[in-house]
């Protein structure tokens, strides 16, 4: 059994960071320019690395499906950023940040990454305004704050609804400075198909471009994965609908570690699903809970009367509505985190007390908000939001309250990494969400992105240097070695089988029908029964895909349908991963939550004393079941308890 070395530092908690860079190897100027780094993304983490390891001298190759880096999907977050700055003078500090992710993660993330990044996260903010990032200020001048699920502070730095978009633009600027002064070379409408593996050392790429088709080989002497979450396995969720899992399925099928696939969060405020024709399902920021209030009717004969279209919400009377969120959690009220808002909302619809024509939707109320601060201050938060979804939806919520419901977000799971972001392949490194390292079991609000900007901006640009300190006196290679030669061989010959399927399915039919089993079977309830159904019928739709999928074209040429085709067979084998880490972990936390293991109010029941670990899974070959390799998850500074929002 494979043995992982997180290569935590010594020395306490908040010295380990500090004594990790002073003791790390450097590379010296001259050095950095002989050094090639590929980035694979051009989002908030792989934009910020390429642009930092550009300034820093590196040789950078950075890779982008979009035809921009600016159309990377962190552009989509709304709601915000978190930072320990403690500007409004709440009792925020380094320490609450990193306890309450650490708990937020219900106990499951490695204590040491979860410090750096807490530590890291006020100079992030300090490198965006510098950037010239639009933050919303207060009265006096100093930047605005608000409050985010899982914190009783306000630490939530933002930009109305856009300030992904806003950050994604500061991190752009600084890539293309890079690429303007030629240390960054930008492939844009390239996808990464396959990692070519040298002596065990990550050693480059085959890309293939997007628009002609061509399969190209590209050396590095470190590669870097930047490729978000792989969320789209569900088929409908907040994802953009290009976002996909491949990189990571490439690595882990080149002998990389998954770490935690089961974790996936479902975000309780989401526009719910309209139709069964629906590509993708739209986020509504949850930003929107800090002054939206959550309900449901009280009684279940309004709730039919609702769905019927025979009763408005605005008729039913005050004393009528269940603010269950306040009713159950009065410490946090709105404010729980994600997983637990989502369940709550879940138990709430499948009790009867659901609304919408499909009784899959709770009420987000802001006619409270709009009485004590009048509609123009609202406006000015979430304008925005307010506009998207009066577009979908076709209702005013300054009138009428927004209908939400759970859907599928953002993935914690990813590639396991060490302390340095680095997989267990030398030389192969994972940033942002494609990596594990941070959210635990689930991810708190506006943690994304800090998580995105500390790995690229402050992270990666040391531990990154203390592996290619010691890659100086590896020349460059040729792309003509066997093993590029190899490994493009096999990614033509994986296109050609699956352009000469010629079946009767299209791949969205396939897709569709993935999701649905994901969606029903290893969603926001797991049982031991639903896992083991869904592992069945997952090979069943692997069976049904690799014989049945017709994709017209070819491989000459933009085909859209084979990108899809290929995505798809890698969220085949990503769901398959998901069940598998489910099944195996018998116990509920965070957004992994197994039926059989829950507290007699409905909450999440750990078992520490069994699963106290990161579920890292090894890839055995086709159509083997992975095998689990452990990292035991120790805490010095915290104590594992029962989380309580009350």
């Amino acid at each position: 059994m494979s043995k992982l070395d997180a290569k935590i530092p010594e020395g306490p908690l908040a010295q380990k960071w500090t004594n990790y860079k002073d003791h790390q190897k450097l590379v010296n100027p001259a050095n950095k320019r002989k050094l090639d780094v590929i980035v694979v993304g051009t989002g908030l983490a792989g934009g910020a690395a390429a642009a930092s390891l550009g300034e820093m001298g590196f040789n950078v190759k950075n890779f982008t499906i979009q035809d921009s880096p600016r159309r990377a999907h962190s552009i989509a977050a709304q709601g915000g950023i978190n930072a320990a700055k403690n500007y409004p003078n709440d009792g925020d500090s380094v320490y609450r940040l990193f306890y309450d992710t650490i708990k937020g993660g219900d106990y499951r993330a490695r204590e040491a990454n979860v410090y750096r990044l807490a530590e890291v996260s006020n100079s992030i903010i300090d490198q965006c305004v510098a950037q010239g990032v639009p933050f919303a200020r207060e009265y006096g001048g100093l930047l605005d704050n608000r409050s985010f699920g899982g914190a009783q502070v306000s630490r939530t730095f933002y930009a109305k609804g856009q300030t992904g978009q806003q950050l994604l633009l500061g991190a752009y600027q600084a890539l293309m400075r890079q690429v303007n002064a030629g240390t960054v070379k930008m492939y844009t409408r390239t996808e990464l198909v396959d990692i070519v593996i040298v002596d065990g050392k990550a050693r480059g790429i085959i890309a293939r471009d997007l628009v002609t088709g061509e399969l190209t080989r590209h050396f590095g002497h470190a590669v870097v994965l930047a490729t978000g979450g792989y969320g789209n396995t569900f088929f409908l969720s907040t994802n953009a609908m290009g976002s996909n899992g491949s990189a990571a399925i490439k690595a882990f099928h080149k002998g990389a570690m998954f770490a935690n696939p089961c974790y996936a969060q479902i975000h309780p405020t989401c526009i719910p699903v309209h139709g069964e024709f629906q590509s993708k399902l739209t986020l509504m920021s949850e930003s929107l809970r800090n002054d939206g209030r959550i309900w449901v009717p009280k009684k279940k004969e309004d709730a039919e009367a609702i769905r019927a279209g025979k009763l408005k919400p605005t008729q039913i009377a005050e004393e009528d509505r269940d603010y269950y969120l306040e009713r159950r959690y009065p410490a946090f009220g709105n404010l729980v985190p994600r997983d637990v808002a989502s369940r709550a909302a879940k138990e709430r619809c499948d009790a009867g007390f659901g609304v919408n024509s499909t009784g899959l939707a709770v009420y987000l109320d802001f006619k409270s908000a709009i009485e004590r601060l009048g509609k123009n201050v609202i406006k000015a938060r979430y304008g925005n939001l307010f506009q998207m979804y009066e577009k979908i939806v076709d209702e005013d919520p300054y009138e009428t309250p927004m209908m939400i419901y759970p859907a599928i977000h953002y993935t914690m799971g990813g590639l396991w990494v060490d302390y340095e972001l680095q997989t267990n392949i030398p030389g192969l490194f994972a940033a942002g969400e494609a990596n594990f390292s941070d959210h635990g079991a689930n991810r708190l609000g506006a943690s994304a992105l800090m998580q995105g900007l500390a790995d690229g901006y402050f992270v990666l640009p040391y531990t990154i240097q203390n592996y290619l300190a010691d890659e100086i006196r590896t020349p460059r290679m040729t792309t003509n070695e066997k093993e590029f030669v190899d490994t493009e061989k096999a990614v033509k010959a994986r296109f050609d089988k699956l352009l000469s399927i010629k079946g009767e399915r299209s791949v969205d039919s396939i897709h569709k029908e993935l999701g649905l089993v994901m969606w029903d079977f290893v969603g926001m309830g797991r049982t031991k029964e639903s896992l083991e159904k869904a592992i069945k019928r997952i090979a069943e739709i692997k069976k049904e895909f690799w014989s049945n999928v017709r994709i017209p074209g070819s491989n000459d040429g933009m085909n859209v349908e084979l990108e899809k085709a290929s995505r798809l067979a890698d969220f085949i084998e990503i769901g398959n991963l998901m069940a598998h880490d489910g099944l195996n972990r018998e116990e509920s936390c965070g957004g992994h939550f197994r039926e059989e293991y829950q507290t007699e109010e409905g909450e999440a029941l750990r078992q520490d004393d069994k699963f106290a670990y990161v579920g890292c899974w090894k890839y055995e070959g086709e159509d083997k079941a992975p095998a689990l390799v452990k990292e035991d998850l120790v805490y010095e500074s915290v104590k594992m308890v029962q989380r309580n929002y009350k």
